[in-house]
């Protein structure tokens, strides 16, 4: 009989009552986003004509390492979590590997991803400022899905302009969003000057998350009583998130358990910066030490081949600039099936950690991807995302080098959800149509050739 149990809970008095801010613990600072207009910082006021105050608030303050989660946050918060942390028994057997792996769920609820974490605090703070809607893009459709549930949740109009090649792939992940109440537009799309400018540069075009993102900022700047919301890359939402690592620290610490190894999938960076933060706040202070591992998609390679330099976070260029790991705003990755890992840039905070070398980066195909995907399926019970696959993938790989060294490390990835609307994708890749595609230099060039000069 195994002397840990296969899945931890945490008890309802150890759910965290606070965000973590790791920003409050870096030296280096990520880089203050500036103003498209003036190239200088931007200011509060001008964050609160596109996002709602109290998130304005958040994304400035790079010194407060706690902030308290609203009540009415918590109480949802607790119809899903905590998330079970999972020790990976049959994998283990399977590879025979002396590797321990241990896994954070965040697939239990209706949307099927973490996303609803910072999903329900977005739209909390949007109904206290007294607006009356949000909008906001989507790739895959996690987060589109999350905040259709918690827009109904609070009462509030939810407009989701969603890449269209997903809107395409993921019919029924749209579905959920409009059973929920949101209206679902495919991006690019001729509601939008901007939509209607992506789509005549680049006819037929699948979309990408930087064309989406600046649709639903234009939509939001037009229509009163309406703010913009994001399900990842800010540090807002890396903030909510934080409730993923809080919590797989606490149910390791309470098995006694360390992990050497910590493995997440990275898009944007919201399920990557969630799972390390307090992990990493540790190493920052010296306390401790971990290997962090960020994994992203051969296709979208923003960390292991993108620059280190300030972009704008969407194609249209109405957004602030960001200084981030980027394959260039005009980027439009390859169509391939992990929508939420189709963003040309990455977190200001993670590139931040990336850049100072406290953390490493690889990217793996999505063959490769969907092989260990449906390996992982078969041995330990669950679907797992595209996107998630990526961790999996990679906590394969180590753990057979563990195999092959004799070493005995302890291994966390983040499943961040389930691959239930991703069947097109596993349908492909089951009757051998699915493909490799990797950018070539020259087609990135392009890309950094449009870098803007800050």
């Amino acid at each position: 009989m195994n002397s840990i149990p296969y899945k931890t809970y945490l008890d309802e008095a150890e759910l965290p009552t606070q965000w973590y801010n790791l920003r409050a613990d870096m030296k280096n600072k990520p880089a203050p986003l500036l103003d498209p207009a003036t190239l200088q910082p931007i200011t509060a006021q001008a964050l609160g004509r596109v996002f709602c105050d109290e998130l304005v608030r958040q994304e400035l303050d790079d010194s407060t390492p706690y902030i308290d989660i609203p009540q009415a946050v918590r109480d949802y918060y607790k119809t899903f979590r905590p998330s079970p942390l999972v020790r990976a028994y049959n994998l283990e057997k399977h590879l025979n590997t002396p590797a321990k792996i241990y896994y954070k769920f965040e697939g239990s609820n209706t949307s099927g991803s973490h996303k609803l974490n910072s999903a329900i605090a977005q739209a909390y703070y949007a109904k206290e400022q007294g607006l009356k809607g949000v909008t906001t893009e989507t790739g895959a459709g996690q987060w589109g899905t999350a905040l259709s549930m918690a827009c109904a949740y609070f009462g509030l109009d939810c407009k989701v302009y969603m890449v269209k090649v997903s809107y395409e792939q993921k019919p029924f992940r749209r579905e959920v969003m409009r059973t929920y109440g949101a209206s679902v537009v495919p991006s690019p799309s001729m509601d939008t000057a901007v939509g209607r400018k992506i789509l005549q540069e680049h006819p037929g075009t699948g979309g990408s998350l930087g064309c989406a993102i600046s649709e639903a900022v234009e939509a939001a700047s037009s229509i009163p009583g309406y703010r913009y919301v994001l399900g990842s890359v800010l540090n807002q939402v890396l903030l909510h998130q934080s409730v993923i690592g809080l919590e797989a620290k606490a149910a390791l610490d309470k098995l006694g358990v360390k992990p050497d190894l910590i493995i997440g999938c990275a898009g944007g960076g919201s399920n990557l910066g969630g799972l390390i933060a307090p992990f990493v706040g540790e190493k920052l202070r010296g306390e401790a030490d971990y290997r962090i591992l960020a994994v992203e998609p051969a296709s979208c390679p923003s960390f292991t081949r993108g620059k280190f330099a300030y972009d704008f976070c969407d194609t249209g260029n109405i957004c602030p600039l960001s200084k981030m790991y980027t394959l260039g705003s005009s980027f439009i990755p390859a169509p391939n099936h992990s929508g939420g890992l189709r963003f040309h840039g990455m977190s200001s905070t993670l590139s931040q950690l990336y850049h100072d070398g406290l953390m490493e980066a690889i990217a793996v195909e999505q063959t490769a991807v969907f092989q260990a995907a449906e390996e992982f399926a078969r041995v330990e019970g669950i679907l797992p995302a595209p996107e998630s696959s990526h961790a999996i993938r990679a906590a394969i790989q180590e753990a057979l080098r563990c195999k092959e060294s004799g070493e005995e490390k302890t291994i966390l990835f983040g499943l961040t959800g389930t691959g239930y609307f991703d069947m097109y994708a596993y349908e492909s890749f089951h009757d051998g149509r699915m493909t490799d595609y990797i950018p070539t230099d020259a087609e990135l060039a392009q890309g950094f050739a449009a870098l803007p000069k800050v």
